[in-house]
């Protein structure tokens, strides 16, 4: 019932008070949703489950992915709160969500920082924080151009792993669906979906992160 209640909430963007009654009392769930924030319980359940289905699409070896794909989005806050930014590219006033995926499109790791923060110098926030978690076979990562430069190196150095920029053609006009691009960018129409996530109404960016790891 506590974590219904919680999906209640991220699926139809209330407020936490405004949770129907046939749940337990709103203080109650919010008291669950973030005790299991603060320590961890989100990404951990997120990677039990993402590795369950790997296993049951891919096969039982390859519950750990060897390739992965990186992107931002940048997202309108209105609630205040720390790390909020002005992203000067998106014309968006709130905060960027840094998301690497796998080629399912199942989020591997997360990280919201302001909207101001450079998409590599959050590359290297969140690939920092991979570090210290196991990740077997993960071998090469796929990213846009903003995701050029320094950082190719670095992470090469720093993980061991390839990052290789998908570009756009030269004679691409308008709209064209890129390969591997295109996955992240359904994870974040997946995420759009639901309506808590549809801008960023958290105080925290500690629990965007963790609303985003709800929703998958």
């Amino acid at each position: 019932s506590i974590l219904n209640g919680i999906f209640y909430v991220v699926k139809g963007g209330i407020p936490w008070r405004m949770l129907p009654k046939e749940y337990p009392p709103y203080q109650t769930v919010y008291h669950y949703f973030r005790v299991w924030r603060k320590g961890g319980f989100w990404e951990e359940l997120n990677t039990k489950l993402r590795e369950r289905l790997r296993k049951k699409v891919k096969g039982k070896g390859r519950k750990h992915p060897s390739a992965a794909i990186i992107d931002s989005q940048s997202v309108q806050s209105v609630e205040g709160g720390k790390e909020i930014g002005y992203d000067g590219n998106k014309k968006v006033t709130g905060r960027k969500r840094h998301l690497v995926v796998d080629t399912l499109g199942l989020v591997l790791a997360v990280l919201v920082t302001a909207a101001n923060i450079d998409d590599r110098a959050g590359a290297k926030q969140l690939f920092t924080a991979m570090r210290t978690t196991s990740w077997k076979r993960l071998q090469l990562i796929w990213a846009d151009g903003n995701y050029t430069g320094d950082l190719i190196a670095w992470l090469m150095k720093t993980c061991g792993w390839i990052l290789e920029i998908v570009h756009k053609p030269k004679e691409q006009l308008g709209f064209e669906v890129l390969p591997k691009r295109w996955i992240v960018e359904r994870t974040f129409s997946w995420l759009n979906r639901q309506r808590r996530l549809s801008k960023d109404f958290e105080r925290l960016p500690e629990t965007s992160e963790a609303f985003i790891y709800v929703t998958m």
